[in-house]
């Protein structure tokens, strides 16, 4: 004989077993999501080879309506100082290493570990493009475990000379939604980026990290010591040439 369950069984039975199925659903839906934007970066990347990006900043900043001014230059038309003093500033060994400087990298978190002071700045040029073009501003362990391999890849993928090219029209250079050299420059010194003399360069060049605070327009002393530092380290290093120049 056959014994049928209970209806109120088969009532709470269904629903269950439903919900379950919509969790499972959600979960494979996310998860793809997340290994699809992880995914992302590195096929775009070997289209930067000949394609101008824009950054995610630029990107969020025009989604919220705010200002977004941009001049894409080639590099050879930004003339040789400001590659020059941005390379001496941000990144001495840019030409030698392969995306990520690991020396300075060690010292900074050595210096992180020991609690001296503020931290250690020690992102090369290919990290800071790999957060630009890929990532989100700030401090972060997750931030920086994304931009390792990335800045690995990015190095393995484009030339140098075309990674500076695209980081100088990419990088924040003003406080009111100014990027890339050409606007940073004709904002700070009302000229183009292949006008500028040593000293402006390197004013430009030292606010970089900052943009917001650090106003080459209005430097404070302790900027202009600095851009005085590194106008010195740029006058002084050809190889930094040679390593632009050579890597097409």
């Amino acid at each position: 004989m056959n014994h049928m369950p209970p209806e109120s069984t088969i009532g709470v039975a269904l629903p269950q077993t439903s919900a379950h199925g919509w969790l499972r659903r959600v979960i494979r839906v996310l998860a793809v999501g997340c290994a699809s934007l992880l995914i992302l970066p590195y096929l775009l990347t070997p289209l930067y080879r000949v394609v101008n990006p824009v950054s995610t900043l630029m990107l969020w900043r025009r989604a919220e309506g705010a200002r977004v001014e941009q001049v894409v230059t080639p590099i050879d038309l930004l003339g040789p100082i400001l590659p020059r003093s941005v390379i001496a500033a941000e990144d001495a060994r840019f030409c030698s290493h392969h995306g990520i400087d690991f020396g300075e990298l060690r010292l900074a978190l050595k210096a992180e570990a020991a609690g001296n002071g503020q931290p250690r700045g020690a992102s090369s040029i290919t990290q800071q493009l790999a957060k630009n073009l890929f990532l989100w501003p700030g401090r972060s362990y997750v931030r920086k475990a994304l931009e390792l391999p990335l800045a690995l890849w990015i190095d393995f993928v484009i030339p140098k000379r075309r990674q500076l090219e695209i980081y100088l029209n990419i990088a924040q250079w003003g406080p009111n939604g100014e990027f890339g050299a050409e606007a940073g420059a004709r904002r700070a010194f009302g000229k183009s980026a292949a006008a500028l003399s040593p000293a402006e360069a390197a004013l430009l060049a030292a606010a970089l990290p900052n943009p917001i605070r650090r106003d080459p327009r209005r430097p404070s002393p302790a900027l202009r010591r600095l851009a005085a530092i590194y106008a010195a380290r740029a006058a002084s290093t050809a190889e930094i040439d040679r390593c632009v120049q050579a890597a097409r």
